[in-house]
């Protein structure tokens, strides 16, 4: 359901947001997440122009998050580099579907409630989980 981009998004962004405040190096970063360190950067440059991240160069820099972790949610990481795709209108052009068929308002609700669950659920839920595995990353 979700891209290879938006796992590796939220990878990067959870690995941030344990570190708050603390620049993470790209090249720590992708040891850390398990990510391709190209891919990474591409990534890191989408979140970047989104202003969920910005990066610090120099000695001690690296990238860090601009959204508090609190009010940054799952769907504003996947939103932001690949959109949960609703299904608006008949994706097979059928001209007497007026509206969605079953298959696919059935297929539209699911997705409405994937939106919906990723809205509800902040980075600062994921980093602070009692959980004692870190999220998407390597303790």
């Amino acid at each position: 359901m979700l891209s290879k981009t938006a796992e590796y998004a939220l990878r990067a962004i959870a690995c941030m947001g344990s570190q708050v405040g603390k620049p993470v190096p790209a090249d720590h970063l992708a040891e850390q997440t398990k990510v391709p360190r190209r891919y990474l950067t591409r990534v890191l440059q989408d979140l970047g122009a989104a202003g969920l991240v910005r990066s610090r160069p120099g000695p001690g820099g690296g990238y860090e998050l601009c959204v508090p972790t609190d009010t940054l949610t799952i769907l504003d990481v996947v939103n932001t580099v690949a959109p949960v795709e609703r299904i608006r209108k008949c994706p097979l052009g059928l001209k007497s579907h007026t509206d969605l068929c079953p298959l696919h308002a059935e297929l539209d609700r699911v997705y409405a409630a994937t939106e919906e669950a990723f809205r509800g659920v902040t980075i600062d839920d994921l980093v602070n989980s009692t959980n004692p595995i870190l999220p998407l990353c390597e303790s």
